[in-house]
């Protein structure tokens, strides 16, 4: 669905962002995008819906360059960005003057995930809490039946019950012929809920694994002491947690902050492991 060959990016020639950069993202799954702040996480998104533009390189979305800003494109692509304004109009306003623009928008399941959120669109949408409108563009997004959803930080305002509500309504939502690309600095927030992780570090994708590859590879354990198996650990209550060869193809829970952490502090040996230069479908 999404293919990016030797992207090349910068905000300025003295601060490359991304260096030779190759993805391919395909349907089906919900990536979890996961780096460091600064790492390009949100700059990746928004060239992937061609909201900027690459100094050289190639990004192909559903056979459509995205900077040419196609409308055969564009319907087929919802993204939710971090920093947003709704305006001071009515849901049913702003749904008039928007839904329009995406042929597949769904009023029925839109009414749905408004009554799920319980969110008061009787009052006008710039009077909303932050969590209220976040939520609320979070719906529109998933009610317009993309092929392509693009969601930058979108638990930030939300509190825990919300989060709940957020990760059970994902999980609903991916479909055969839908790519979800959600990208976080609350790894946390992503358990149980992604199916792939995408990391981004030096400038490039150091990781792009199915979740049934690195457990298949690797398992997450906490144990009272450290052995020679001990690939990576962290002090934790009454032990470390640790990630070590599953030489035992014994089933293990993703720790993605674990994981995370592993792979910025120890990024050869974690990476060769899961052997990441293989597409997810392959994987």
């Amino acid at each position: 669905m999404i293919t990016i060959k030797n992207l090349n990016f910068s905000y300025s020639k003295s601060r490359p962002l991304f260096k030779n950069m190759d993805l391919h993202l395909q349907e089906g799954h919900i990536y979890g995008l996961l780096g460091k702040n600064g790492a390009g996480k949100s700059t990746l998104l928004k060239n992937m819906a061609g909201l900027v533009y690459p100094v050289s390189g190639t990004i192909e979305v559903l056979q459509h360059d995205p900077c040419k800003r196609e409308p055969a494109l564009l319907q087929e692509i919802s993204f939710i960005p971090e920093e947003f304004h709704l305006p001071a109009v009515k849901s049913a306003t702003f749904v008039k003057a928007n839904a329009v623009f995406y042929p597949k928008f769904d009023h029925a399941y839109f009414q749905e995930l408004i009554r799920e959120f319980e969110i008061p669109i009787d009052q006008k949408l710039a009077d909303m809490s932050y969590g209220q409108k976040k939520k609320y563009i979070i719906s529109f997004g998933l009610a317009s039946n993309t092929k392509i959803m693009i969601m930058d930080e979108p638990t930030n305002g939300l509190d825990i019950p919300s989060k709940v509500q957020f990760r059970k309504i994902m999980a609903s939502a991916i479909a055969d012929d839908r790519c979800v690309i959600i990208s976080t600095h609350q790894v946390r927030d992503l358990d149980n809920l992604i199916d792939a992780v995408i990391l981004l570090d030096e400038h490039r994708v150091v990781l792009n694994a199915n979740v049934n590859r690195i457990t298949d590879h690797i398992s997450f354990k906490k144990v009272p002491e450290l052995n020679d198996d001990v690939l990576y650990s962290e002090p934790a209550l009454g032990g470390f947690n640790t990630i070590q060869l599953n030489a035992m193809g014994e089933d293990s829970k993703l720790d993605l902050e674990l994981l995370f952490n592993a792979v910025l502090q120890k990024k050869e040996l974690i990476t060769n492991l899961l052997n990441v230069t293989e597409d997810v479908e392959r994987i």
